[in-house]
């Protein structure tokens, strides 16, 4: 009976296990800049692009180094976009604090993983399936986040 009962517990916690696990990534989705204004409504200054692309790093996450850069690029890209540096440092430091995977939020560092994944580098495998899913993404019929073209941006991670 005790044998029984420690079976029928192995196999309830296996279960379980499975059902917790980290998933693969999910769909990419993009918002624009979240909760700051993706153009400006006293100019013709427009920064959309950068937020996507930033976006995009967000998504799929990585290391604490990848975040890093993917918030410098988007603050040298807003700078290159509107001429204005302090819009650029201030956007920086909006998501140097606010995008911390740390936070249970749908703009944090890793948004497409499961919370608990945190800084963690993408596996050779984790990096073909997002250049998939950002390929079905742009094959989609979704409604752009952006008014004008969007590039693809370089994906910086080591296959």
């Amino acid at each position: 009976m005790r044998t029984d009962l420690r079976l029928i517990v192995f196999v309830f916690l296996t279960l379980l296990a499975g059902c917790t696990r980290t998933p693969g990534l999910a769909a990419f989705t993009s918002d624009g800049c979240s909760l700051f204004p993706d153009s400006s409504v006293i100019s013709s200054s427009d920064w959309c692009e950068c937020c996507f692309e930033h976006d995009i790093a967000y998504w799929r996450g990585g290391t604490a180094d990848q975040r890093k850069a993917a918030d410098a690029q988007l603050k040298q890209c807003v700078a290159d976009k509107t001429g204005n540096t302090a819009l650029a440092a201030l956007m920086y430091e909006g998501v140097r604090v606010g995008g911390s995977p740390y936070f249970y939020n749908w703009y944090r560092w890793g948004y497409g993983w499961k919370f608990e994944r945190k800084y963690q580098a993408l596996t050779p495998a984790e990096v073909r399936q997002s250049e998939q899913l950002l390929a079905d993404y742009r094959a989609s019929d979704a409604k752009p986040v952006c008014a004008g073209p969007v590039a693809t941006p370089k994906l910086d991670v080591e296959p």
